[in-house]
């Protein structure tokens, strides 16, 4: 199996961690099932770039925290050929303003942590996972503590 992650910070925020946000894609693709060659795509952008793909893509005015665009999410996948599974879009701006918001059991409100977050909740929706409503929303939280739990709060403790 080898899965690739391909990394872009062209949100000139200064994240220090980008690497460590690579590596906790490449570990989460690997424990939600995805099997074969496969690439994904983790960027960092500005918040003006992320109001015009928030306003583009979802009808909604400012810039967000996250996007994810799915190509496709088949956790079985036999072709020699790599499948995209997809892009997150993350604004470490909007993050940064988000994360003492963010303080609670596991998360310290760190920008750290609210981007660790927002790696594995982008994942999680490349994978199909929604929250527009609560049961499901039970189950995306659920899945981002465990992912978390496992491949980032041990690596960064």
């Amino acid at each position: 199996m080898a899965i690739s992650v391909y990394l872009d910070d062209s949100s000139d925020f200064g994240l220090t961690d980008v690497e460590l946000y690579h590596k906790l894609l490449l570990d989460c693709i690997g424990a939600i099932g995805v099997v074969g060659e496969c690439e994904c795509y983790l960027s960092f952008i500005s918040a003006e770039a992320m109001a015009e793909l928030n306003k583009a893509h979802m009808g909604k005015d400012g810039p967000t925290d996250v996007l994810s665009f799915a190509v496709s999410f088949e956790p079985e996948f036999d072709l020699e050929i790599p499948r995209i599974l997809g892009e997150i879009m993350i604004c470490p701006e909007v993050a940064a303003a988000n994360a003492g918001d963010h303080s609670d059991g596991d998360r310290n409100g760190s920008l750290g942590d609210e981007i660790a977050l927002l790696v594995v909740h982008g994942l999680l929706h490349l994978s199909g996972m929604d929250h527009e409503i609560e049961s499901e929303a039970l189950v995306m939280e659920a899945a981002e503590a465990k992912l978390l739990g496992e491949f980032y709060r041990r690596r960064s403790a």
